[in-house]
């Protein structure tokens, strides 16, 4: 497939669509008006997208088609593959309105199965591209993205993706942007669940829990939950951050590839049923940290 030479056209900030404003999203796109690209976003409720406008350079279409037509690049940040095809196909959907040359970049954290569907479906060169970094991440322009797809596309879009992301990696042909989030979610359930018990026991044998924290996270024990997370955790405050029912859908997702590809997910399947039980305490919208909830109550 032709990839339209961009390097040129990136010099001189043409034209991006971001369809999904969500909590992700909305600051992303910002970043690429701030940037200078020509941005044109697109939002399932309008309202969302009028704000957008409000707070930033750009416009707004009102269909994904209306906002993809004549975009050099079209990123996607929603909620699932359902999600992902209802803004990608039919006569208002994104690819009707792409131009020959364009790119479009995929954010959603979906299956690899749906990323390869739509790459084999669309006439424009297309890279799956999750992110982690969380709603912050977002906001500071500091997310590291995961891509899976032909090196010339990726090539085009790095020079724009980093925009609002510290480290943009890829990883292989269509899909494994995705494989890797998989990796990266499996990782992080079993740490969270690990700090949860450990900040548990701390507090059950009488210790100073903001102490051991500061001590226990200069060592090996030390990761990226443990600094942004443990304090909250102690203090009990769930109430931002990323979403339980966002990670029990991801762990969902690992654990379907897991049963294509024979990969063992004890742990991961553990924490999965943990979270569904946080979900069933009320907690669908805290942090993914709440697990210690579970310990606690």
């Amino acid at each position: 497939m032709q990839i339209e030479n961009l390097t040129e056209k990136h010099m001189n900030k043409q034209k991006v669509a971001f369809i999904g404003l969500g909590v992700m999203g909305y600051p992303m796109a910002g970043h690429l008006s701030k940037a200078g690209y020509q941005t044109r976003v697109y939002n399932r409720t309008t309202a969302k997208a009028e704000q957008w406008c409000r707070d930033y350079k750009g416009d707004y279409g009102k269909t994904p088609r209306e906002a993809a037509e004549g975009a050099d690049f079209v990123f996607i940040c929603v909620g699932n593959d359902d999600d992902l095809r209802s803004v990608v196909y039919g006569d208002d959907g994104i690819l009707a309105g792409m131009k020959d040359g364009a790119i479009l970049v995929d954010h959603t954290t979906a299956s690899a199965n749906v990323a390869r569907e739509i790459a084999d479906k669309a006439k424009v060169s297309c890279l799956d591209a999750p992110v982690s970094g969380g709603q912050a991440g977002a906001e500071n322009g500091a997310l590291t993205v995961m891509v899976g797809g032909e090196q010339a596309a990726f090539d085009a879009a790095k020079p724009v993706i980093i925009s609002y992301a510290r480290a943009v990696e890829l990883l292989g042909p269509t899909g494994a942007g995705q494989l890797t989030k998989m990796v990266n979610q499996i990782c992080i359930a079993g740490l969270v669940q690990g700090l949860s018990e450990g900040l548990n026991f701390a507090q059950r044998s009488g210790l100073d829990g903001a102490k051991v924290v500061e001590v226990i996270s200069k060592g090996a024990a030390g990761s990226w939950q443990m600094e942004n997370r443990g304090l909250t955790m102690l203090k009990d405050e769930f109430e931002f951050g990323f979403a339980v029912d966002w990670m029990r859908k991801d762990l969902g997702i690992c654990l379907e590839e897991s049963r294509i590809n024979g990969a063992a997910l004890p742990i991961t399947s553990i924490v999965n049923d943990y979270y569904g039980e946080i979900q069933e305490m009320g907690g669908r919208r805290w942090d993914t940290s709440s697990l210690i909830r579970r310990l606690t109550r």
